[in-house]
């Protein structure tokens, strides 16, 4: 499907009302473009895989404090190495049919190719904040999903248990680095020499 002008307004307020539609006889019908025109009209997390999409959680202050910390951590420390950081909304594609939007991603260089304005076309960091709703999505499906796209570490930062854990991708899967708790420093085997106090991630 193409989306035109002349129907921007449809999706619009489809975005508007996400939440109250039942999306169960549409699941596995959505196109790409359709995912796309969609994500690009609304501020939810929206992920997509086959035809599948699953509206994620409003975050809370919590985790928006969270995210804020890892990310100004991130930039002071790629910034001046000339790589680049960013937070959700923003989409990665993990494979041509599969789109996922991270907490936070980085490029070790800010020219690389698979930064795209639309959304990125890979990523050499991804972190995500486990979800109370849901903590299998981050803790089980996303290595897999960033595995696939052959992301080389995943931070999974998790206020359930206030643990850091850090995998790094060892083949085609994702292999622990480290499990961080209080009292030490989360540290990043691809940043050598990035550390983040855990204490601080989660007292934000």
């Amino acid at each position: 499907m193409t989306v035109t002008a002349a129907v921007q307004p449809m999706w619009i307020a489809i975005a508007n009302q996400i939440t109250d539609i039942d999306l169960t006889a549409l699941q596995g019908t959505w196109s790409v473009a359709q995912y796309l025109a969609l994500t690009a009209h609304t501020n939810r997390l929206i992920e997509y895989t086959d035809g599948v999409i699953e509206v994620l959680p409003m975050p809370t202050e919590k985790h928006q404090a969270i995210s804020l910390v890892l990310l100004l951590s991130f930039l002071a420390f790629v910034r001046p190495r000339g790589g680049v950081a960013f937070y959700a909304p923003l989409r990665l594609e993990i494979r041509p049919g599969k789109f996922r939007e991270p907490d936070l991603l980085l490029l070790l260089r800010s020219d690389d190719p698979r930064r795209q304005n639309d959304y990125w076309r890979g990523a050499d960091l991804v972190a995500e904040i486990v979800s109370a709703d849901n903590p299998a999505r981050d803790l089980e499906e996303k290595p897999r999903d960033y595995a696939e796209a052959g992301i080389p570490e995943y931070w999974i930062v998790n206020p359930l248990d206030e643990t850091i854990t850090v995998l790094t991708l060892a083949g085609d899967a994702y292999a622990p680095y480290g499990v961080f708790r209080r009292g030490v420093a989360a540290r990043s085997r691809l940043l050598d020499g990035f550390a983040v106090r855990v204490d601080e991630v989660f007292d934000a």
